[in-house]
């Protein structure tokens, strides 16, 4: 069964107190870079740090009394396990979550501490998925599908029908695509109201399910190659979204882990905002593509569970990105005075040193000198040029690892 515009409108109705309708946030900075203008919409800020629990709270209310005496069962990554671990505690029933081995465990901890039983299990959502199965057959659980369920795709309208509420005029929205569960919901809703909208989806290059599926128009397993994006590593997109947003969708693009990286760098030093990978595909293909000049423009940030170490590696390789972060290694005499040469260099560049390793006992290293590798902070490419070239002129030999 198809979800339908009236069952979204209902899910708006009974998400009582728990489900927030996010902010729309106008960003004058990301209005700049992408030459459009830019609304961000802010589901990052939602109870358990995505929309994901706004289509696991609808889903679990409307269980029968009996339905909900067996308990659920779930397969995700981590923003689904944590709504549907939240939802299943508000209403006092069991909820088994199966996740992926390589699952963030911030988001494994999150779960758990939402009071749900937690099982490891394969290496990406289609694998916990299939053990899910497993469980509720052998149990008599509800399976609640991150996507591919009417009334999840319903809540998940429910995004489409805010962002009409607080900008009627959006030209177009361009949202993350996994399994496409929030792609699906937010289509029917703003395609029923103002058909105009585009609305183009964004998937990893790494996992592009959706994008082959309606390449080819049939359903197709692709992708499996690492991202950082885990919360739209999709094999296979389900079978209700696909038909949905085969129907209804504008354009679906495709994004690689580094585009992404500096939006989410961008995202934390620009808004303040900690935004998940996933989260941030929407504006990261923005920023890079600027495919809309002109236009009014809705960015949906669809989550902020980020696990806490990529958030260094994000803040580091941003930094590197836009030329603020330069590592370089040199090879010198290992006698007094040699490191200075480098050292005033740096000083005339108006650099400034944040790490300094140094190495006499590598098997690179030989006898009688000292391997010498620095991080640099600059104010950008250009800066961070300069310098390049001044160590050049200088004579002094050095291998740029950023």
């Amino acid at each position: 069964m198809n979800p339908t515009y009236d069952e979204i409108q209902k899910a708006s109705s009974l998400r009582g107190n728990e489900i927030k309708k996010t902010p729309l946030i106008h960003s004058p900075t990301f209005s700049k870079l992408t030459e459009c203008d830019v609304y961000l919409k802010a589901e990052f800020r939602q109870k358990t740090g995505s929309f994901k629990i706004r289509g696991a709270y609808f889903k679990i209310k409307s269980l029968t009394d009996e339905e909900k005496k067996h308990g659920v069962v779930a397969a995700s990554a981590g923003n689904h396990a944590q709504g549907v671990a939240f939802a299943s505690s508000l209403e006092k029933i069991p909820c088994t979550i199966v996740m992926p081995k390589n699952a963030s465990p911030a988001k494994v901890s999150a779960t758990r501490g939402y009071g749900a039983k937690v099982v490891l299990e394969g290496v990406n959502y289609d694998e916990s998925s299939a053990k899910a199965k497993e469980i509720a057959k052998e149990t008599g659980a509800t399976m609640i599908h991150a996507f591919d369920d009417p009334q999840i795709i319903a809540a998940q309208g429910v995004i489409g029908l805010e962002i009409l509420e607080d900008l009627p005029d959006v030209d177009e929205v361009y949202l993350p695509i996994g399994g496409g569960g929030l792609a699906a919901g937010t289509l029917i809703a703003i395609k029923e109201k103002n058909p105009n909208v585009k609305i183009v989806g964004v998937q990893s290059k790494s996992f592009p399910s959706m994008y082959d599926s309606i390449r080819q128009n049939s359903i197709t397993s692709s992708g499996g190659d690492r991202t950082i994006a885990d919360g739209i590593s999709v094999k296979v997109p389900g079978e209700l979204t696909y038909t949905i947003i085969k129907e209804l969708i504008d354009e679906i693009v495709l994004v690689d882990d580094d585009e992404i990286t500096k939006a989410m760098f961008l995202l934390m030093e620009r808004m303040k905002f900690v935004v998940e990978p996933a989260g941030a595909a929407s504006l990261a293909y923005l920023i890079s593509k600027k495919p809309s000049v002109g236009k009014k423009v809705v960015a949906v940030l669809a989550g902020g569970n980020v696990d806490m170490y990529l958030l260094g590696q994000i803040v580091d390789k941003g930094l590197a990105t836009m030329g603020r972060l330069l590592k370089i290694s040199v090879l010198l005499p290992d006698r007094p005075g040699t490191f200075k040469d480098i050292i005033d260099e740096i000083s005339l560049a108006n650099a400034n040193i944040i790490e300094v390793v140094h190495d006499r006992l590598s098997s690179d290293v030989n006898a009688g000198s000292a391997g010498v590798t620095l991080s640099l902070e600059t104010q950008g490419k250009e800066q961070a040029q300069l310098l390049i070239d001044s160590l050049k002129k200088k004579n002094i030999q050095f291998t740029l690892l950023t």
